[in-house]
C-alpha cells in the first residue's frame, strides 16, 4: 500500500504548468512538516517535501492554496528519474496529491472572504479542520 497524509506549510505558492501532450494542468508546491519531536536544548525541525497535484486537485490548489498557509494532503509517494541533455542522471521523490484540503484554523476578528467563502465545505470535507474547545462533544 502506497499512501502519504502529510499536513504542513507550504513554502511557495503553486507553480502551474500544463503538460504538452494533452494540455492537463499540474500544480507543484513544497510543504514544510514539522518532525513529530524535538530533542532536548534544540529547534523543532521541518521535512520539505514536494507535492504535485493534477488536473481538478491540482486546479484547486493553484487557485486557492498561498505560501505560508497550512495545509492537508493526501496521496502517493512517486520516485521518477530522467536523463538530461548532458547525459546526467536525476532522481525525483515526491508525493503525488489525490485531496488537499485547508487546514489553517479559523482566526478570532479574522471576516477574510476565505472564511465566508469555504467555511461549510472545510468543516463538511476535511478531516484536518480544527474546532474550538467549546464544540468538544466531550
Amino acid at each position: 500500500m502506497n499512501k502519504v497524509v502529510l499536513m504542513g506549510r507550504l513554502t511557495r505558492d503553486p507553480e502551474v504548468r500544463y503538460t504538452q501532450t494533452n494540455n492537463t494542468l499540474v500544480a507543484s508546491f513544497s510543504l514544510a512538516v514539522n518532525r513529530r519531536f524535538v530533542r532536548q536544548g534544540e529547534e523543532r525541525q521541518a521535512d520539505f517535501i514536494n507535492v504535485v497535484a493534477w488536473s481538478k486537485t491540482g486546479e484547486f490548489c493553484s487557485k486557492y492554496f498561498k505560501k505560508g498557509q497550512q495545509v492537508g494532503v493526501i496521496g502517493r509517494l512517486q520516485t521518477r528519474n530522467w536523463e538530461d541533455d548532458k547525459g546526467q542522471k536525476h532522481y525525483v521523490t515526491e508525493v503525488v496529491a489525490e485531496e488537499a484540503y485547508f487546514a489553517d484554523s479559523k482566526r478570532e476578528g479574522d471576516t477574510s472572504n476565505f472564511e465566508n467563502t469555504f467555511g461549510s465545505t472545510i468543516s463538511e470535507n476535511s478531516e484536518f479542520t480544527t474546532s474550538s474547545d467549546d464544540e468538544l462533544p466531550f
